[in-house]
C-alpha cells in the first residue's frame, strides 16, 4: 500500500462489463523527501486506478495495487492491477506533519 495524488481522471465508454460504473483516477504515487524527510514528493510514475471511495483530483489516497488490488469484497471479480483503498487525512513521519488534507501542505 502506499500514498498517491489524484491527478485526473479516465474517461472509456468501452471497456468490459465488470467495470461499467466504475470511475477510472489517473494516480501519481509520493514518496518522504529522503532529503528533508519533512515533506512528500513524485516519484514520477502514474497509474490508472479504480475508485472505490469517490476521491478527487488533488486528493492523496492510499492505493493498493497488483494482486492485493482484488482482495477487497468489491474488487474481487474485478480485472484491476490498483484500487484506492483510503483518502488520506494527515501523515505524519518521525512526529513531523508531513501532510494535512485540512491545510493540504505540509505543516
Amino acid at each position: 500500500m502506499f500514498v498517491a495524488k489524484v491527478t485526473g481522471a479516465v474517461v472509456s465508454t468501452q471497456k468490459v462489463d465488470s467495470l461499467t460504473g466504475y470511475k477510472l483516477l489517473v494516480v501519481e504515487p509520493y514518496r518522504l523527501d529522503p532529503n528533508t524527510r519533512q515533506s512528500l514528493m513524485t516519484t514520477g510514475r502514474t497509474f490508472i486506478a479504480v475508485d472505490m471511495l469517490g476521491a478527487g483530483e488533488g486528493e492523496y489516497v492510499l492505493l493498493t495495487q497488483g494482486s492485493s488490488a482484488r482482495l477487497t469484497p468489491e474488487t474481487k471479480e474485478l480485472p484491476i492491477d490498483a484500487v484506492v483503498v483510503g483518502i488520506v487525512d494527515s501523515v505524519h513521519i518521525d512526529q513531523c506533519c508531513v501532510f494535512d488534507r485540512e491545510s493540504n501542505s505540509r505543516t
